[in-house]
């Protein structure tokens, strides 16, 4: 029930369309019943007038009339019914998917990290569109059938009531199978939902990957993997349609017996007059159009089952909490310094795990503060933090005097620009993916940006210059475009506080050091934090921050930190030695 009301608050919003919908179903229905009752009555006269007359062709012709007028009206009110029962349905879903992707879009980087593409795609497409046929085709398509078979059954009384009792005698026969079967539907469904979604996840993560699966040559191992799926999906798929194959045939069999056993006993009521003739054909032809409810009513069950199914999976999906919450009435930043204090913060991803212990520094306005450390020390994380990805477990991180958590969340991210080392382009034209940074930007900014970031040039000499359309995830262009491309985009940002995780790491000679020169102009009078790879690119940080396990282990310049012989010496001499220093 509560599963229902949620579905029902996206409908509610079109409450005069609905009403005006379901009252034309409620006199579709109607209708239905009553040309039954005319065709009835032309058989009478039909019967009744065994001599060609004036009256009884008069008679009969009016009969006909009605019934053709009873049919034009049925289908005007039909179409009526339809289109807005399907203008609600279909607005309710639209809805329902805009929440369902606003959620997505609001929950923190930690649910992103413990669930799979793949299966947050599968609940936003396959399960809102098992949905979305559900709505159409069963919830409304179960309560027009419900109506019309209960119209149906008031009319058959009035016939007559012995024959009724046949039929009534197979309703709650029919309601135990389909309430046996319903749960086993709903079982099998959900099933079904699951294995899309792996299908989806295997999807995903191959062909994003496709270069790495290429590379090792493992395209045989990832289809096995592919068609595993594929094959579990299909035996749930069969399992679910196997039920709904045998709640389909059993009750078209209590209906035909049912049918059957009326057939003989109307047959016996005419042969000892209980009944006139043209009663008798009343009956059967209402019968005829019980039976349809009556078999929709277990083909239209089943596909309810199936939208329950996946409409507990959308709102579990939705009934997931944001741990990064957000006080109403927070401060709106103005005129930001770009002080930046981390006072004790610790920090775990799962309880009792903590990955920061005690983390103490500041970074004043418009110093570069550098982190270091082996893989797995923590530097991404703190960087993390700032932006309120993540919350610490303990601690305050403070911006010009005030905690962040009392800060609005689009107010302080608008002050932070991030160019992290995997860069990430959208489909769509260069202008579009620098204008990113700013979506209000004018044209000249957008190029002004570029010309900073050393992307300009790149640029102009493209076929179509700033309209170039770049593939997904900045396919097309190379390591160094893309990053000048990422970093014309913070540019344009204009933030007070810069995060770069390494962006020179991966380029080669030429493209690092038109990037590190884009890098340099963006720094320029901005609070800094770099996570470093490459030592030689943080020799003149105003601070370089050492970190090992969790916690800050030196702190210092360049040549404080050499001077040590500690950690820092230990990591710089490594690094050259390997090769990757290019000092």
């Amino acid at each position: 029930m509560k599963l229902l009301k949620k579905i029902y608050k996206y409908v509610t919003p079109y409450k005069g369309r609905l009403t005006l919908g379901i009252l034309s179903m409620l006199l579709h229905s109607f209708l239905t019943v009553y040309v039954v009752k005319v065709f009835k009555d032309l058989m009478e006269t039909v019967i009744s007038t065994l001599e060609p007359g004036k009256q009884g062709l008069s008679l009969l012709t009016w009969s006909a009339l009605v019934l053709i007028a009873a049919y034009f009206l049925k289908e005007v009110v039909y179409y009526w019914q339809r289109f807005l029962l399907a203008y609600v349905s279909q607005k309710a879903i639209r809805d329902l998917r805009n929440d369902l992707y606003y959620h997505l879009q609001n929950l923190s980087l930690s649910f992103y990290s413990k669930n799979k593409v793949g299966e947050i795609m599968s609940r936003v497409t396959n399960d809102v569109g098992v949905l979305q046929n559900a709505i159409v085709n069963g919830a409304i398509g179960i309560f027009y059938e419900l109506v019309t078979l209960l119209g149906a059954l008031i009319y058959l009384f009035i016939i007559d009531f012995k024959l009724t009792l046949f039929v009534l005698l197979a309703l709650p026969l029919i309601t135990y199978v389909l309430k046996f079967f319903n749960i086993k539907i709903r079982k099998a469904s959900r099933k079904v939902q699951i294995k899309l979604a792996d299908i989806s996840h295997v999807l995903e993560e191959t062909l994003s990957s496709i270069k790495v699966v290429k590379s090792f040559g493992r395209e045989e191992y990832e289809f096995e993997r592919f068609s595993a799926e594929n094959d579990e999906n299909f035996r749930a798929r069969v399992r679910s349609e196997q039920y709904g194959a045998s709640l389909t045939s059993i009750i078209e069999f209590i209906t035909a017996v049912s049918f059957t056993a009326i057939l003989w006993y109307g047959g016996y009521e005419v042969m000892n007059g209980y009944i006139k003739v043209s009663e008798l054909i009343a009956f059967f032809t209402l019968l005829l159009t019980i039976m349809n409810p009556l078999s929709s009513l277990s083909k239209l069950s089943t596909t309810l089952q199936q939208a329950l199914a996946a409409a507990e999976r959308i709102f579990e999906l939705m009934a997931i909490d944001n741990p990064v919450l957000e006080e109403k009435n927070n401060e709106v930043l103005t005129n930001v310094v770009g002080n930046l204090e981390f006072r004790n913060i610790s920090f775990a991803y799962n309880q009792g795990e903590e990955i920061l212990k005690d983390i103490d520094f500041e970074i004043k306005p418009g110093e570069v503060v550098a982190l270091v450390g082996p893989s797995g020390a923590g530097k991404t994380t703190i960087a993390d933090l700032i932006p309120r990805f993540y919350e610490p477990t303990k601690g305050q991180i403070v911006l010009d005097g005030k905690d962040i958590k009392e800060i609005d969340l689009v107010s302080l991210r608008t002050q932070i620009g991030i160019v992290p080392q995997e860069t990430i382009l959208f489909s769509g034209t260069l202008r579009n993916n620098i204008r990113y940074g700013r979506l209000e930007a004018a044209e000249e900014e957008i190029i002004e940006a570029a010309r900073a970031a050393n992307a300009h040039d790149f640029i102009f000499k493209l076929p179509n210059g700033y309209d170039t359309v770049v593939g997904e995830r900045g396919v097309g262009l190379s390591g160094g475009q893309r990053q000048r491309i990422a970093i014309a985009r913070a540019i344009l940002k204009n933030p007070r506080i810069l995060i770069l995780d390494e962006a020179t790491s991966a380029l080669d000679t030429e493209s690092e050091v038109l990037v590190q020169e884009a890098l340099n102009r963006l720094m320029k009078s901005r609070t800094t934090l770099v996570i470093a790879h490459r030592l030689s690119t943080i020799k003149n940080a105003d601070k370089i921050i050492v970190l090992s396990n969790g916690k800050i282990v030196e702190t210092g310049t360049h040549n404080q930190l050499m001077e040590m012989g500690g950690i820092y010496y230990s990591l710089y001499k490594s690094n050259f030695r390997s090769g990757q220093n290019k000092s």
